[in-house]
């Protein structure tokens, strides 16, 4: 496991107003995807402006902030109003087997990727099977 999402207030606030309260991946839905040498993150983050876009880490939880602002003269009157305004913030624990200090972050199309390296030690490796006069070195 790479990653565990964070919200220490989404039981709580689920259990008060049901969960249709606090559905945040229709605000920022997420993908992660797991390569060769790192862990991707692709955010749905359309209608940001890249500028108020925050990510950081710190003690091994990445977060990711954006701000969607609202675009409205003075005389207009909404008649459908579903798109949501505001700031809005996902968090994630990461993993031990990641590098947290190599943490990289691209906008682009109204999708935030997030790539993160993961640790050299945490890669998968051959392992040697020895044969023969070989095993009773490991024995010794």
């Amino acid at each position: 496991m790479y990653l565990t999402t964070y919200d220490p207030f989404a039981r709580m606030t689920r259990r008060a107003f049901g969960p249709a309260a606090l559905n945040r991946a229709t605000v920022m839905p997420l993908d992660g995807v797991r390569r060769d040498g790192d862990v991707l993150l692709r955010f749905d983050v359309p209608g940001i402006d890249p500028e108020s876009i925050e990510v950081t880490v710190d003690r091994g939880v990445l977060s990711v902030s954006v701000k969607r602002t609202e675009e409205r003269a003075e005389n207009d009157k909404f008649f459908v109003r579903e798109r949501t305004m505001g700031t809005f913030t996902r968090r994630l624990y990461l993993s031990k087997n990641l590098n947290a200090d190599a943490v990289e972050a691209a906008y682009n199309n109204g999708v935030l990727e997030v790539r993160i390296p993961v640790l050299e030690q945490a890669k998968p490796r051959k392992v040697e099977v020895r044969q023969g006069d070989e095993q009773s070195e490991l024995a010794a």
